[in-house]
């Protein structure tokens, strides 16, 4: 990557955090690019310069944190070291402290089919079923190895990433540290899967 690809993909991560906490506030469609661009120090025409529209960079920050939320998973799934147990507890948790760190841009991602259309909107759920998919594997091999009980994966998978992405409308910073909240949750949830110890 050259120093100018450098920049641009800089600016582009600056206006894409940015915009998301106006958008989180406003909502979507109570948003302009020009409200977004007046926050910014910027003109309207400077942010058509790094995206197409409001749709597009919006677009573009969904993909980011899915991209990375996969990378995260991903990376957890590949720890030969750690038993099933450990590693759903540890993806759990990675999940609700990125999804804590960058909770106003994972709060405009909760409903993409109100506000993606076409191409975007299909890579979103492509991204999002991928995502699945790794929590599904992780939950499998539990069961297979003999660390879970034999749950219906598909239901158990949907109950934990529905409960932890609900974090968006709760969370306070003042509460408790995200750390903290993000184990507290995570524990609650491998219960789900832990065989009741005799």
């Amino acid at each position: 990557m050259t120093l100018r690809e450098k920049k641009v993909a800089k600016k582009k991560e600056d206006i894409l955090k940015s915009a998301a906490s106006i958008l989180a506030e406003k909502g979507y469609f109570g948003t302009t690019m020009e409200e977004i661009a007046a926050s910014l120090l910027m003109t309207k025409g400077s942010i058509y310069y790094y995206f197409k529209d409001k749709q597009d960079l919006l677009y573009q920050s969904q993909k980011v944190l899915l991209e990375q939320s996969l990378i995260n998973i991903e990376e957890i799934s590949r720890m030969e070291l750690l038993s099933p147990k450990e590693k759903l507890g540890k993806a759990m948790f990675v999940h609700l402290e990125f999804l804590i760190s960058e909770l106003s841009t994972f709060a405009m991602g909760i409903k993409p089919e109100q506000v993606f259309t076409g191409e975007y909107l299909e890579e979103i759920l492509r991204l999002r079923v991928k995502y699945a998919d790794c929590f599904d594997e992780l939950i499998t091999e539990g069961i297979e190895s003999g660390d879970f009980k034999s749950v219906n994966v598909t239901i158990s998978r949907n109950i934990i990433l529905g409960a932890m992405n609900w974090v968006v409308q709760w969370y306070s910073p003042e509460k408790k540290g995200d750390a903290e909240i993000a184990e507290m949750i995570s524990e609650y949830l491998l219960q789900i899967f832990v065989k009741n110890e005799k």
